[in-house]
């Protein structure tokens, strides 16, 4: 079951792969030819020789870097305080946060699009930044909260003696502690920012600061009719790698994160 499982999901990108790979003749062949007869590079050339996509995958870098780090700056310290301070209308707090992380956010797009409009957005990194933030922020908060909440106070209690205040406390003990737990909401995070299309689509359209769904999206034929399979695999295939790489150099960290998580529940 598992490898039937591994299998489904890593198919489309090992097709995707294949064909950034195929030559041209194979890539249009019927019946389909899912292995190359002839093995070429000439779709990554194709790819930065027509568009400056270096430039796409920094902006999206940057983009989710940002965002992300600015989820965990913000949502850590909201969460330890929904676990450990007794708050008036916590519970009510807490059913409002989950209502904004069930929120399909696409409804949330033109009401974002007066937003940058009216405050003069559009193409800037803010106009994806603090959308993204605002996006993620929710199921970051909740997700740390319950960590924080397997965390013994006694350690909390201990530095408190020891005289930590409770910046300190934080910085110094707790988060280090919680660190699977931020290492996997920040790469949930980072995906989001790092996939997301519509808004990329909408709030910019300066050439020098697309993302790379949008980049890939709008790569173009050398005619009208010309569909060039080869480039988007190609492209497709960079803008994958950066993920598959962040996941398997936190991979501990993500399974620590993930058994804590199912222990708590």
């Amino acid at each position: 079951m598992i490898v039937a499982i591994a299998a489904f999901s890593l198919g489309p990108i090992l097709w995707q792969f294949l064909t950034s790979v195929k030559v041209n003749k194979d890539i249009i062949a019927v019946p389909n030819v899912y292995f190359p007869t002839q093995y070429t590079l000439d779709h990554y050339a194709e790819l930065f020789a027509r568009r400056p996509f270096w430039v796409y995958m920094l902006n999206s870098a940057f983009v989710a870097i940002v965002s992300t780090l600015l989820c965990l700056g913000l949502g850590a310290p909201a969460a330890y305080a929904l676990a450990r301070l007794k708050l008036k209308g916590e519970q009510i707090i807490l059913a409002l946060v989950l209502v904004v992380t069930l929120f399909p956010y696409i409804l949330l797009f033109l009401g974002l699009l007066e937003v940058v409009q009216f405050f003069g957005l559009a193409n800037t990194y803010l106009a994806l930044i603090i959308p993204y933030t605002a996006i993620n922020l929710p199921l970051t908060i909740l997700v740390l909260r319950s960590f924080f909440e397997q965390l013994p106070k006694d350690l909390e209690d201990s530095a408190k003696i020891d005289g930590y205040n409770t910046v300190q406390m934080l910085w110094q003990i707790v988060l280090p502690m919680t660190l699977p737990a931020l290492v996997t909401t920040g790469i949930l995070a980072f995906i989001f920012a790092w996939n997301e299309f519509i808004f990329a689509l909408t709030f910019i359209t300066r050439e020098s600061m697309k993302t790379i769904p949008v980049a890939a999206v709008q790569l173009g034929g050398a005619t009208a009719l010309e569909i060039p399979y080869g480039a988007m695999a190609a492209a497709t295939v960079l803008g994958t790698v950066p993920l598959v790489l962040i996941v398997l150099f936190f991979q501990r960290k993500i399974v620590q994160g993930l058994t804590a998580g199912a222990v708590k529940g």
